[in-house]
């Protein structure tokens, strides 16, 4: 269980706190804020400032920090390395804590008129698993359930069912995974490998953002999101799936262990939108969806991307 603070800091994270945080902490740093604009408000709120190409990154709480710190440093060992990613701002602290809400402060991406393609989030993939940590480097583990537990405990509004629902799903899957076997060696992975965290600059380079669940771990992780979009919800059609899997040179649906990766992709993908429930009535109705079909293995995920 959560303590009585994280459970208020995660009850209070909301637009307007993250924009009064995000102030706060441009003033420590000598930023203007002025004219700051909020660009999305998820598992963090990203501002960008209206003076400078910066671009401010809220956490929810200080449970946060941790990870915060791997993204820091994770940035700074791909800029080294010369790896297309994002870039954190080195000349201001990072991160700076406001409110108990880590934040940090990053160089802004000037995105090109197209979006990134799946060959491309192969590609990069291949690329990153390929490279050797340096040690360093303390990276941690994959959290395979993340904040999840979290989630389901401190969100307001989830009825009753819902949370021991989930509750129960969560038991069961940590049971599957427990008798999964990879056959692959650990190194480097994203955590949250989807295309949205694949940004295309003005010269015309796929940049690799969101660093927040980077980890030393089995590279399946970062292969069964796409899988999971493209297998269970047709996010992706059969000849970008297949473009992605030529890019990269691996399809993980092949592999034995992949349903209950994917299992446990469409359970963190319920409980992650779950958190805004009550910030936006277009995402609860799409949280109910979920949850609804979640209830029912062979029912199909008739989802919306959010």
């Amino acid at each position: 269980m959560p303590s009585d603070g994280a459970q208020e800091a995660a009850e209070g994270f909301t637009s307007a706190v993250a924009t009064r945080v995000m102030t706060a902490a441009c003033r420590q740093a000598q930023l203007s804020s002025e004219g700051a604009s909020l660009i999305r408000f998820g598992e963090n709120a990203l501002f960008r400032l209206d003076a400078l190409p910066v671009i401010v990154r809220v956490a929810r709480t200080a449970e946060y920090l941790p990870s915060v710190r791997n993204e820091v440093e994770v940035s700074r060992w791909l800029t080294r390395v010369d790896f297309p990613a994002a870039r954190v701002i080195e000349d201001v602290e990072q991160p700076l804590i406001v409110d108990g809400c880590p934040v940090t402060f990053w160089h802004l991406i000037r995105e090109s008129e197209r979006k990134a393609t799946h060959s491309e989030l192969g590609t990069v993939l291949r690329e990153l698993h390929s490279l050797r940590v340096p040690e360093s480097l303390k990276l941690p583990a994959y959290d395979v359930f993340g904040r999840s537990d979290l989630r389901i405990e401190t969100v307001p509004g989830i009825p009753d069912d819902d949370r021991e629902f989930l509750r129960k799903r969560g038991r069961e899957l940590r049971e599957r995974l427990s008798e999964l076997r990879f056959d692959t060696l650990k190194g480097p992975v994203h955590g949250d490998a989807h295309k949205g965290n694949l940004m295309v600059d003005r010269s015309g380079q796929a940049v690799l953002i969101d660093f927040e669940n980077f980890c030393l771990d089995y590279p399946e992780w970062d292969l069964m999101v796409t899988a999971t979009e493209y297998d269970s919800m047709g996010w992706a059609s059969d000849d970008d799936y297949a473009e992605f899997v030529e890019a990269y040179g691996r399809d993980l649906r092949t592999w034995p262990g992949f349903s209950t990766l994917r299992a446990i992709q469409e359970f963190k993908m319920t409980t992650w939108l779950m958190q805004n429930v009550n910030e936006n009535p277009d995402v609860a109705n799409e949280y109910t969806r979920r949850i609804a079909s979640l209830r029912d293995d062979a029912a199909p995920r008739n989802w919306l991307p959010g």
